[in-house]
């Protein structure tokens, strides 16, 4: 069992014991701030295309209308409810097949990263893409539209885009409008490694087991992949089992945690909780209270205070409702209300009102 957190520990990593070393020993506080502090949490960044690099460092889950804003908000200052016009970014299906926003020049290592290594499943990705390109010479389109036009489910296009050459925009409303680019000049292999060196930065201490199921690529892909970056590494103890971080993180996360942020509200599927298995332990140590906020359907967003998660939050319209785990102070409800007036929703037509629960 794992340092009180309960469930079985992460088995160890995939990587040639013989590199290994005695491994850094760290603990639960020293791991969520180093993820808080990759992750942009602790203190938004300067509005500007850089800023926006790092909040999609690892790419920003939007498979719930207008996540990705929401995730970028939370990390970025100044942020609008049009930022994903910002011509730095772009949509396209990512891990897991799902909706994501990335920096428009990372999209080699968030679609070829993924490309399937076997035959079968590399033929359906080329496929899909060439049947959809060959039907929208250069046109935009509805997918679904594309998919009656095609004669095939539209959402075999999802494939394809793990080809470089499909790009989204889905604003939640209406069905995703696809189009399709020159195919990015970047070895599937390269993109790969620099996709698991994306994933360890900002979800680290991390293992490749967990980095074949945040990414949907194959397990034995997975162990390939952290096999050749084994050089890079560095072996981490943590209270779930062994596990790896990129050695040249290794200083920061030894730092001191330093201060978080008073509040958060971050929306559902965001990269500080797109966790699985023991990491979920690790963040949320109790299980009544990991039920409630990784559910069976959509997740809630999180309620992230003084950097710890300290409840969830939905909204409707202009009404957040938060259901909090314990009390809260008056300074950090006010801290919590804060970050609700300042959402960037679009379409209000009056101010946002909070209605706590706990």
């Amino acid at each position: 069992m794992g340092a009180g957190l309960g469930g079985r520990r992460r088995r160890a990593p995939v990587v040639d014991r013989r590199t290994m070393t005695a491994p850094l020993v760290v603990t639960r506080p020293q791991i969520l701030a180093f993820r808080r502090r990759t992750g942009a949490l602790d203190e938004r960044q300067p509005a500007g295309a850089t800023s926006l690099h790092r909040a999609a460092w690892a790419g920003l889950q939007d498979s719930m209308p207008r996540a990705a804003i929401l995730s970028i908000h939370a990390r970025v200052e100044g942020v609008g409810p049009s930022i994903l016009d910002d011509p730095s970014l772009a949509q396209l299906w990512g891990p897991r097949y799902q909706v994501y926003v990335i920096a428009e020049r990372d999209l080699a290592v968030f679609s070829l990263g993924r490309l399937p290594d076997d035959e079968k499943g590399r033929a359906r990705a080329e496929g899909a893409a060439a049947q959809l390109s060959a039907h929208l010479k250069g046109d935009r389109m509805g997918y679904a539209h594309a998919g009656k036009a095609i004669g095939v489910h539209s959402g075999s296009f999802r494939y394809g885009a793990t080809t470089g050459t499909i790009l989204i925009r889905w604003e939640g409303a209406r069905q995703p409008t696809v189009w399709t680019v020159p195919r990015p000049d970047a070895d599937p292999l390269d993109a790969r490694r620099e996709l698991a060196r994306r994933y360890l930065h900002v979800y680290g201490p991390s293992t490749a087991p967990a980095f074949a199921k945040w990414a949907g690529v194959s397990a034995r892909a997975a162990a390939a992949t952290l096999q050749s970056l084994a050089d890079t590494l560095t072996a981490v103890r943590t209270p779930i089992g062994d596990a790896w971080i990129l050695a040249s993180d290794e200083p920061e996360l030894r730092a001191d945690p330093g201060s978080a942020a008073p509040a958060r509200l971050l929306p559902s599927g965001d990269a500080h909780y797109l966790l699985w298995g023991a990491d979920r332990e690790l963040l949320v140590p109790d299980a009544k209270r990991r039920a409630e906020l990784w559910t069976s359907r959509v997740w809630p967003g999180a309620l992230l205070v003084d950097g710890e998660i300290r409840g969830v939050w939905r909204r409707a319209h202009d009404t957040l409702s938060i259901q909090t785990w314990g009390k809260l102070s008056r300074t950090e409800r006010d801290a919590v209300e804060a970050e609700a007036a300042a959402l960037p929703l679009p379409g209000l037509e009056r101010a946002i009102v909070v209605r706590w629960s706990d």
